[in-house]
């Protein structure tokens, strides 16, 4: 008998129904099985817990850096994303900038599009931040999840991303 371990691929599923327009940029659902990572809303913070940008584009990609980095320090990737959402405090300056937000969430986070929510909000914990972003992962089966000090700690996508950040900086 031979025992073969599970694939460390992605272990998730898109659903877009047939007879729906396709989704652009997102999935309408997305299935999977495995361990469950849930990810805080990130905002933009530097190493000392700041926000140090101005602007939709680079706090959306110092938010999506942040998350990143949360998702690597549980062993996971940005394909393990099933959902994610943005609170963001305009929707119409959001949706002027989509062409320029979408090159940032590519650059990050590459062609993995998760189910995702856009919610307009009065305020954010900071009042620096104009973008937070929450997401939702699910490893595949048989991944270990890395505790602190283990190799994704070591990930460090540029000088301004925390590898986590502290319940200071993030207090909501």
């Amino acid at each position: 008998m031979t025992i073969v371990p599970p694939p460390m691929t992605t272990p998730l599923r898109e659903i877009n129904p047939t007879k729906w327009p396709s989704p652009r940029g997102y999935s309408h659902a997305m299935a999977g099985t495995g361990t469950f990572v849930f990810i805080g809303g990130q905002i933009a913070t530097d190493n000392a817990g700041r926000v140090t940008t101005v602007g939709l584009v680079p706090q959306a990609r110092q938010a999506l850096r942040n998350l990143r980095t949360v998702l690597a320090e549980a062993g996971g990737a940005p394909e393990h994303i099933a959902q994610m959402t943005w609170y963001v405090l305009d929707i119409d300056h959001y949706r002027a900038m989509l062409r320029e937000l979408g090159l940032v969430y590519r650059e990050i986070m590459g062609r993995h599009y998760p189910a995702m929510v856009l919610v307009e909000v009065t305020g954010l914990v900071d009042p620096a931040a104009i973008v937070e972003i929450a997401a939702t992962a699910i490893l595949p089966p048989g991944r270990p999840l890395l505790v602190d000090g283990g190799p994704a700690s070591e990930l460090n996508l540029d000088t301004q991303t925390p590898s986590c950040l502290t319940k200071e900086a993030h207090n909501e």
